[in-house]
């Protein structure tokens, strides 16, 4: 079930990453796959950037998951502003922070 919601979350991520300029470069493409793990960094000529890195949680037990942790920022090319929005995606599922978002409510723990 876990990772059916960091799944979820994933997806959540790339549908609300802003659409890319089709005319942008790659600039920088590194990424780095584990057996425990990933992480990635891309930067593109329009000033789009984006870094995730994902860590596999009780990867010894019968329930192991992937905890995400991730920023990207870009330039909108309406209003010239820089957006970032960070982000963590595990078993509280996708949550994201930024100056133009609205403050997350605390998840209670039971």
């Amino acid at each position: 079930m876990k990772i059916v919601i960091v799944l979820a979350a994933l997806i959540a991520i790339a549908v609300a990453a802003p659409a890319p300029n089709e005319h942008a470069e790659i600039l920088k493409l590194d990424s780095n796959v584990e057996h425990d793990g990933y992480s990635f960094d891309v930067e593109t000529s329009d000033g789009t950037s984006r870094h995730e890195d994902g860590k596999v949680k009780d990867f010894d037990s019968e329930h192991p998951a992937i905890v995400v942790h991730g920023t990207f920022t870009w330039k909108d090319e309406h209003d010239g502003k820089v957006y970032t929005v960070n982000y963590v995606a595990d078993e509280n599922g996708f949550q994201p922070t930024g100056e133009h978002l609205p403050k997350l409510p605390a998840i209670a723990h039971a």
